[in-house]
């Protein structure tokens, strides 16, 4: 029995986010740095909705968004590493920094994906990762952001499909800060791993008894 619960231990941690990550050493070198600004016309979204790498994809597939970056928000510490964010000492989030084209998709768009790609039931985790590193949140930078993400939360809370009420949080960006350089398009780097990941994690099995068809995020 020990020894099966070691195994059962061992596994949940090796499909943790960044568990295990080829680069985890490089955290003193690599570092973190300031989110440089914007060009000309584009606006910036900040999303909190547990592990990093899982956020990335479904806003890389929507036109009109011009990158999405992994990183750190939400605590006081400068230049955080994953290390330190992991081990729930920065009081950061994970999250990930979505610069689009407000021409082209709008804000409200970029809500609705959002929320059909957490579990907004949880509160400090999501999925099989623990802490407060894993909380979800809307990270606003202005006054119609706000008001469209509580709009969103009202509307999300009143769904009726979900099993518990809504936990996450809508408050103002701070500082956000580009994680590890490993940690970027992760999904594009280390697809197998990173479908392990997800898989193990039991993300989409999730996502799916909370949205159904909704899923994902796919834009109506």
């Amino acid at each position: 029995m020990h020894r099966a619960l070691t195994l059962s231990l061992l596994t949940l941690a090796l499909v943790a986010c960044g568990a295990g990550s080829a680069g985890a050493d490089a955290d003193a070198k690599g570092g973190t740095s300031e989110a440089p600004p914007v060009a000309e016309g584009m606006a910036v979204a900040t999303f909190a909705g547990g592990c990093f790498w899982c956020m990335e994809p479904p806003f890389d597939k929507i036109d009109g968004v011009e990158s999405t970056t992994s990183g750190y928000i939400g605590g006081d510490e400068q230049h955080p590493t994953y290390k330190d964010v992991s081990a729930g000492r920065t009081h950061h989030a994970e999250a990930v920094r979505v610069v689009y084209d407000p021409t082209k998709v709008s804000y409200e768009d970029l809500l609705y994906v959002f929320w059909r790609n957490i579990d907004p039931t949880t509160d400090h985790k999501q999925f099989c990762d623990w802490g407060d590193q894993y909380r979800t949140a809307i990270f606003t930078h202005d006054e119609a952001q706000k008001a469209a993400a509580e709009a969103s939360k009202r509307d999300v809370s009143e769904h009726g499909k979900l099993p518990g009420p809504v936990l996450t949080d809508v408050e103002p960006a701070g500082q956000f800060w580009v994680a590890e350089e490993y940690h970027q398009d992760f999904y594009k780097k280390s697809p197998l791993r990173y479908k392990s990941y997800r898989t193990g994690c039991g993300r989409d099995a999730r996502l799916e008894q909370l949205w159904g068809e909704e899923a994902g995020g796919a834009l109506h």
